[in-house]
């Protein structure tokens, strides 16, 4: 069986995040997405990799809270 594709807004609820979030993430951390028309589409398999992998992880260049 094949994965279903999910949202940005089904991925950020996933990871407990904000849309904006995701979209930051794809841009500045290279988060794995598919532009599918004007539509982002994440497999949680390959996000769920990602994470686990430090791609999520803080920089040095942003501020901790």
């Amino acid at each position: 069986m094949t994965e279903s594709w999910l949202s940005a807004e089904d991925i950020a609820t996933h990871l407990g995040v904000t849309k904006d979030t995701v979209y930051a993430w794809i841009v500045d951390k290279s988060m794995p997405a598919h532009k599918i028309g004007r539509l982002w589409k994440f497999q949680a398999s390959e996000v769920d990799d990602w994470v686990r992998s430090g791609g999520a992880a803080a920089s040095e260049r942003e501020p901790r809270a």
